[in-house]
């Protein structure tokens, strides 16, 4: 045993002031909240392609001829005058051009809430009681605040 010794007088079981210590243990519920994920939400987007056929006017320059000749490199579309005097006249023909474009139809919004709700806890808590049991003619004196309050015991 290290640190400064004490003389002690023996125990006797007879004299009233000699005193013994217990010490009475009881559990606690000390409780933590801590954040576990519960789970996900995966939102996921699919394209879908649906045909669109439309019917749309377009102009189209028909003449009757008797000759035609292929539109040579460079030809600027002019009306021209052969040399025997006959009128060359180009023939244009509408080109329809399709084009796409991504337009923005709606925004989904996903929006995240924290809820409290009551969770009933239901677990075991020990105490520790203490009882003196007397042989003989031995009184104890209780020097707790108010001996009824079982908080106290």
């Amino acid at each position: 045993m290290s640190g400064p010794s004490r003389h002690e007088e023996p125990r006797d079981p007879l004299d009233p002031l000699s005193e013994t210590e217990v010490t009475r243990h009881e559990e606690r519920a000390h409780l933590v909240s801590e954040e576990h994920e519960a789970g996900r939400v995966t939102v996921r987007k699919r394209v879908s392609s649906l045909p669109v056929q439309e019917t749309v006017p377009r102009n189209v320059e028909q003449v009757d001829t008797s000759e035609r000749v292929a539109a040579l490199e460079g030809d600027s579309g002019e009306v021209m005058t052969l040399e025997d005097g006959s009128i060359s006249i180009p023939l244009f023909e509408e080109v329809l051009i399709v084009t796409k474009r991504l337009v923005v139809r709606e925004r989904v919004i996903v929006r995240k809430t924290t809820v409290v709700d009551e969770y009933r806890l239901q677990t075991e808590l020990r105490r520790e009681h203490v009882t003196l049991e007397t042989d003989g003619d031995i009184e104890v004196e209780d020097r707790r605040p108010n001996p009824a309050d079982p908080a106290a015991s």
